[in-house]
């Protein structure tokens, strides 16, 4: 009979009855009262009255009656902590039991029951455990320290239960090794900043010996630790790497994963050239697709890792795109995912396969698969050249079957296509003006109207298709009011006579007639550009634009490494990392890539060094390129000012006209006069006008010892200058300033970046009503605070402010790199001028590199990153140099003398994370030094050295 009949009893008085069998002498009755205590709990019944009466038949030799026992503790010792102290003997007596069963029961429960009184009764028996005989009671004692470690963590370091656990990993059984890993892992996550798992060869060895032995769980603990270890060389990887690849082979799918992640990150430490990569980039393939017939649920999990390793090594995968194309039983999400990774795989040697696949899918049921696969096409197009017109020709042949949502998405795609190869394609535009009626999606409308508007001259009644659009102007959405905007006013450029009208309606409409802010700042930057010089609108709205990019929905590069860190876990499902959905993670420590290594390093490193710790600095995120600023919309003098000798630096691809963010648009201010007479909108400043708020800073004092004081860099004496500040110079001119004249300089204090700023009045009249706001720039730089003149300016008076500046503002990259524009605002008039600000304002005091770390960055640049120049009027001994530049935050990390040079090691951090290092050569005697610099974004090079040149000069 089974236990269901403990279920099914609806007895009243049931707690005394049981009560009344649990102190029975028979052995069987005894038994049968805990199942139907067990049960009653099971089901939610409160039976914690009985905790005394179930208590007492712990004394038993019976093993299914003690754990029966043992269950019911662990569910109601929380609630009766005094009654659970009743239990504490009884656990002690099991773990000196004879039989191994039972003392892995009693530890194991006694780690389950988390009461802090039981807890330090619980130490002796674990230690016996831990150095039992038995594997099993020994396997089960390691979980049992992370558990302890959870609720009491100063108990497990003080009975040195950590000891313990590391010596396991080094135990005779695989099952033991594994969960001592396990354990360790757990304990380690909660203390990222403890080296627990403290991995070398020997240790590596010993779990790759266990890794073949153990059960899959166990497999994946190790596989998972291994994947934390960075070996010493390239050696040492490829011998890791032949261990774990027979894990490739496994039956469960999560060893498989483990494996593969292991080995990801180990190929970043193999050359290239190595025929043994070559080999694994085959064998990693198989187990890849054999994922794939595996259930619908687990089918996804493998393709979203597969997503992720396409993108950082697309070649493991080429051969195979067969095995992405779609079943027509896939549940969606399969199919969905399997179409992103086909035209990640797309290529000249396989894009006729694709397209025909896609071909076909753009004919199915299911409308959402229809839409990416129609655009999916659209993508092949602009990633494979060649095979750009039979997407275009395959697009019409959708069009005509004139299925709504098809022809929708095809318009959309064909957009793209027409920014990718300019003047190609523009033959089909009389097809798509055919199905405008059909359209009713914002970005198909969107779309189609940019392509009439960016083609007018080639279709004859495009201010009619226009106009047509025009009438439900108001109950279309922003996007399409936005392009429509736009459209007309790249037909009126190059059809004026025949829609002057059309252009006065929708200027009318946009500025006068609608609520939305972006619409109406377009509208009025239009209206200006057109009323004032038609000509440079011309210029500015028919720019040449850049082509699209191959790839727009790549994982960010840096958080992609981090994500192949946790290939098979939910971050690789949801493609984010931990701390963006654990709670509580805050604390934990990103996980990164090995750097590459393989390469020939012509530069001389500071030392060498057996290990290469594994990289935990936050690459820099990219500066955007520059798009055409709004002050040279305004036609404004913003040109920079000239100091310093000219720097050579890369050209900077110009972007598109953005005419919706650019920083200065809230300060155009009312001047119908200039627009050429009444045609404009009266354009006025909005009330209260503000600089952004403040944004919280941690303003500590400059840093200084550590690794300065090991070396002997001059013992910290340089934090006492205090960083270099350039004298005032005048920025704004009273010509210029209808009077206002403004002088100034930056400066850091306290880790916080000021501008230090003098205004004058040679005017004859009062300034009041003070404020300034920063166009976008390279480093994000932004008033932290509004600017404080209280009192009139009266004429031929003087004051000084100090404006505190963030850098959380908008980025945008500028020509040249250090360029600010600067809109002041008074009673008067809106100012417009430039400064160039020194770089060393934006040199944090946390840039001090550990020796470690600045070799391994040192060697993971690549070497054309590096550049060399020549400073000038050095300091004559390196202890001065070293001094002047760490009061600026430039910190030196190393400091040697090789054939009579002395040589500089040096670290720098700007405030948006980009790391700069430095070698810095003297020859005693001669008065300039060599300053080489290496950094991930070269272009800053050029301006850090003008920064340290500066700092070394004053």
């Amino acid at each position: 009979m089974t236990d269901s009949k403990y279920f099914t009893t609806t007895k009243k008085g049931e707690i005394f009855e049981l009560k009344a069998e649990l102190n029975s002498d028979k052995k069987e009755k005894k038994k049968e009262a805990v199942k139907k205590v067990i049960a009653s709990m099971t089901v939610g019944k409160d039976v914690s009255a009985l905790f005394p009466d179930v208590v007492n038949c712990m004394q038993t030799d019976n093993l299914e009656l003690k754990k029966l026992v043992y269950l019911y503790l662990m569910n109601y010792a929380k609630s009766q902590p005094d009654m659970a102290i009743m239990a504490v003997n009884t656990f002690v007596k099991d773990c000196e039991d004879p039989n191994p069963l039972i003392r892995a029961l009693a530890v194991r429960t006694m780690g389950c029951i988390r009461v802090d009184k039981i807890t330090e009764y619980l130490c002796e028996p674990l230690r016996k455990c831990l150095k039992d005989e038995d594997p099993y009671v020994r396997k089960t004692a390691a979980v049992c320290v992370a558990k302890l470690h959870d609720i009491n963590a100063q108990l497990v370091e003080d009975q040195g239960f950590l000891d313990t656990l590391k010596d396991l990993i080094s135990d005779s059984n695989p099952m033991v090794v594994a969960n001592a890993v396990a354990a360790l892992s757990e304990i380690a996550e909660s203390h990222p900043s403890s080296n627990l798992l403290d991995l070398n060869p020997q240790s590596i060895n010993k779990l790759l010996t266990a890794l073949n032995e153990c059960t899959e769980w166990g497999q994946i603990f190790i596989l998972d630790c291994l994947a934390n270890y960075v070996p010493k060389d390239d050696r040492e990887a490829q011998s890791v790497c032949e261990r774990v690849t027979p894990r490739l082979s496994h039956a469960n799918s999560a060893v498989v994963l483990s494996a593969v992640k292991v080995l990801m990150k180990l190929m970043e430490l193999l050359s290239k050239d190595l025929d043994y990569y070559g080999t694994l980039l085959k064998k990693l393939a198989p187990p890849l697709v054999t994922l794939l017939s595996a259930e619908p649920e687990l089918q996804y999990v493998a393709l979203r890792n597969i997503n992720l390793i396409v993108q950082k090594r697309p070649e493991i995968l080429k051969h195979e795109m067969k095995v992405f194309f779609v079943k027509y039983n896939d549940p969606i999400y399969v199919k969905l995912e399997k179409l992103d990774i086909m035209i990640r795989l797309a290529s000249p040697a396989n894009i006729a396969q694709v397209l025909a696949e896609l071909k076909e899918y753009a004919t199915e049921v299911d409308v959402d698969f229809v839409r990416k696969a129609v655009r999916a096409i659209g993508r092949c197009a602009i990633k494979v050249e060649q095979s750009a017109e039979r997407c275009v020709s395959t697009l019409l042949d959708l069009i005509q079957t004139k299925v709504n949502y098809v022809v929708q998405e095809a318009i959309v795609v064909i957009k793209d296509i027409f920014r990718k190869y300019p003047n190609k394609y523009e033959s089909v535009i009389s097809t798509l003006c055919e199905n405008l009626d059909s359209l009713d999606e914002p970005e198909a409308r969107a779309a189609m109207i940019w392509i009439v508007g960016e083609y007018a001259e080639r279709i004859d009644n495009a201010d009619e298709l226009l106009e047509s659009f025009l009438e439900g102007f108001h109950d279309e959405s922003t996007q399409v009011q936005l392009q429509l905007l736009t459209a007309i006013v790249k037909l009126f450029l190059k059809k004026p006579t025949e829609t002057q009208e059309l252009v006065q309606q929708v200027l009318s409409l946009a500025t006068q007639d609608s609520d939305n802010p972006d619409l109406r700042d377009r509208g009025y930057i239009y209206w200006r550009l057109l009323s004032t010089d038609p000509v440079a609108a011309k210029e500015v709205v028919l720019a040449e634009k850049p082509l699209i990019s191959e790839e727009t929905d790549l994982i960010e590069p840096t958080l992609l490494e981090e994500l192949i860190c946790y290939i098979g876990t939910l971050a690789s499902v949801y493609h984010k990392p931990p701390n963006a959905f654990v709670e509580g993670s805050r604390g934990v420590v990103p996980k990164r890539l090995p750097p590459r290594t393989g390469s020939s390093e012509s530069a001389e490193s500071p030392d060498t060094v057996t290990t290469v710790q594994p990289q935990v600095e936050t690459h820099p995120s990219v500066i955007p390129s520059q798009g055409d600023l709004l002050g040279d919309l305004l036609n404004l003098d913003l040109a920079p000012p000239v100091s310093g000798p000219p720097l050579t630096t890369s050209s900077v691809p110009l972007g598109g006209v953005d005419l919706l963010s650019g920083g200065l648009d809230t300060l155009i201010v009312e001047d119908t006069e200039g627009l050429g007479g009444d045609t404009g909108p009266n354009l006025s400043l909005p009330t209260g006008f503000m600089a952004p708020p403040v944004a919280p800073a941690s303003l500590g004092p400059p840093l200084s010892g550590g690794l300065g004081d090991l070396f002997d860099l001059g013992g910290g004496t340089g934090a006492i200058l205090g960083s270099y500040v350039a004298p005032k110079s005048v920025w704004l001119h009273a010509m210029k300033g209808k009077g206002l004249e403004i002088s100034g300089t930056f400066a850091r204090r306290s880790g916080a970046v000021f501008m230090d700023l003098q205004f004058t009045n040679r005017a004859l009249q009062v300034m009041t009503d003070f404020a300034i706001q920063f166009n976008r720039n390279s480093f994000g730089l932004a008033p932290a605070a509004p600017l404080q003149i209280l009192t009139p300016l009266a004429p031929n008076q003087s004051t000084e402010v100090s404006l505190p500046l963030n850098t959380v503002g908008s980025v945008m990259k500028m020509e040249p790199l250090n360029n600010l524009q600067v809109a002041v605002k008074n009673n008067i008039d809106v100012f417009y001028f430039s400064v160039v600000y020194p770089l060393h304002i934006l040199f944090v005091e946390d840039g001090k590199m550990e020796r470690q770390m600045f070799l391994a960055t040192w060697k993971d640049i690549p070497n054309e990153n590096e550049a060399q120049f020549q400073v000038r009027d050095c300091p004559p001994s390196p202890d001065a140099v070293s001094n002047k530049l760490q009061a600026s935050n430039v910190f030196t990390v190393a400091r040697r003398t090789v054939e009579g040079q002395d040589m500089l090691y040096q670290s720098v951090k700007l405030t948006n994370g980009i790391w700069i290092l430095a070698e810095l050569r003297m020859q005693p005697g001669s008065s300039s030094c060599a300053l080489s610099l290496k950094c991930r974004a070269p272009e800053v090079s050029p301006f850090i050295f003008q920064a340290i040149e500066l700092v070394l000069k004053n």
